[in-house]
């Protein structure tokens, strides 16, 4: 079954990344190139597995449109009333939700300043392929 492992982050998390100030720690360039090591490694190890489908990061909510409405309304990101928006995410064909739980749970041990660090989180969310999964 596949499952959809999500992240997510606010502006402020992108500006911190990129090294803009703000009230937290900035991030430094070893805290980031940590990071993707640590990534690289996650996702090679999930590929190696046959578990990995996909994965992809986004880019920061300042490049986000967001479309709604009749007629539609297109308006830029950020939003004000958003504080975190969806960062990136995997998506994994394993046995059991219980893997996918698993594997999302190894991305507590990515290196990050103490303040993201402790602010992170990820949602599993198995993925639908028919109609008659929706079962609430």
């Amino acid at each position: 079954m596949k499952y959809m492992i999500l992240t997510y982050a606010s502006q402020r998390d992108y500006d911190e990344m990129a090294g803009k100030p703000g009230d937290a720690p900035v991030w430094t360039a070893e805290d980031f190139a940590a990071m993707g090591e640590f990534m690289t490694k996650f996702n090679q190890e999930l590929e190696a597995a046959g578990e990995l489908v996909e994965t992809r990061a986004l880019g920061a909510p300042v490049h986000t449109r967001r479309i709604g409405g009749t007629p539609p309304l297109v308006t830029d990101g950020p939003y004000a009333e958003t504080q975190e928006v969806l960062a990136g995410y995997w998506i994994v064909d394993v046995d059991s939700f219980d893997r996918a739980t698993e594997i999302a749970s190894r991305l507590g041990q990515c290196p990050a300043p103490p303040a993201a660090a402790a602010t992170a989180y990820a949602d599993v969310r198995p993925i639908i392929e028919s109609g008659d999964e929706i079962g609430l």
